[in-house]
């Protein structure tokens, strides 16, 4: 009698659910509040659900051809049964009792960088960049080289990339809609991550000008430019001093008619900030100048380096 009992209430649980596309609420006992099931997608498979003898879910207990599809935000409750998680499928081994709960555990985690002695690796793609601090400001000290849509190794060369990171058009350097290459974004360039890996971002306007008033006011009056230039890989003696350890490389671009240029000449690097409907701001060195130009008014189907900054 009590496993019938349990499984009725089981069944209206799972009907209760089914039957509406909007809201359930179920009273908890663990807190005075109403806990909030979300079921507008909510699917099981067609196959019997049964119970073991303890009248406890296991493995075994959940006879199915295929797995449970739920869709909801994670809740869970120690002492009320809810049902829920985050879109995705789960096989009856997700499922555990804990104190007559039914707890899913989610299987989705943000995968998370790993830091060593002024180093990141970024745990999307396992690729290492150095990592510098200048001032208050935590930089990487390469060029990022994240494979996205809209992006290019110079001269379509794999050793280009190696050696230089790629190439990016606004909206992809962004992670915005490729339209905003043509029309206004407007939105804040405060810490806007783009594709930048977790805790970094591209670059504001006023955050490259804070790096050009340290590197200014700690160089002992060399140009900010070659303090801030590797020192090789420069054409016609261009390199720098490197004094800051940002290590700037001559990139090059790529235009909007997608011909490559001036790599070992010129570095150019995108910031969040725009300008207008096609242009955005950015910033470039020179092989034969010795200071680091505000270059507004950057083509945003243009292909730029990107230097991303530690939140």
């Amino acid at each position: 009698m009590k496993k019938i009992t349990f499984i009725l209430w089981i069944t209206l649980l799972i009907i209760s659910c089914t039957d509406h596309s909007t809201m359930v609420e179920v009273e908890g006992d663990s807190s005075s509040s109403a806990l909030k099931l979300s079921s507008s997608t909510t699917a099981f498979s067609s196959s019997v659900i049964g119970l073991s003898s303890s009248d406890n879910f296991s493995s075994e207990s959940l006879q199915s051809s295929s797995s449970v599809k739920f869709s909801s935000s994670a809740i869970l409750s120690s002492s009320s049964s809810v049902i829920s998680s985050s879109s995705s499928q789960y096989s009856s081994s997700s499922i555990t009792q804990s104190s007559s709960s039914i707890i899913i555990v989610s299987s989705s985690s943000q995968c998370t960088n790993t830091y060593g002695t002024n180093t990141v690796t970024d745990c999307r793609d396992g690729q290492s960049y150095k990592t510098v601090m200048i001032g208050t400001q935590t930089w990487m000290a390469q060029n990022l080289n994240y494979t996205v849509d809209s992006s290019w190794c110079y001269n379509n060369s794999a050793d280009s990339c190696a050696k230089y990171g790629r190439l990016y058009q606004w909206a992809s350097a962004m992670n915005t809609d490729s339209d905003y290459n043509s029309k206004t974004w407007g939105g804040s360039d405060v810490n806007h991550q783009g594709i930048c890996p977790d805790d970094w971002h591209l670059p504001s306007n006023d955050e490259w000008l804070t790096l050009y008033d340290y590197v200014e006011a700690n160089n002992s009056s060399e140009g900010v430019g070659t303090s801030l230039k590797s020192s090789s890989g420069w054409a016609s003696d261009g390199n720098g001093s490197d004094l800051f350890s940002l290590s700037a490389l001559p990139g090059g671009y790529r235009s909007d008619n997608g011909s490559f240029s001036f790599a070992s000449n010129i570095a150019y690097f995108w910031s969040a900030t725009e300008d207008y409907s096609k242009n955005a701001n950015n910033w470039y060195l020179y092989y034969s100048g010795n200071d680091f130009y505000d270059g507004s008014n950057g083509n945003k189907y243009y292909g730029f380096s990107i230097r991303c900054l530690k939140n």
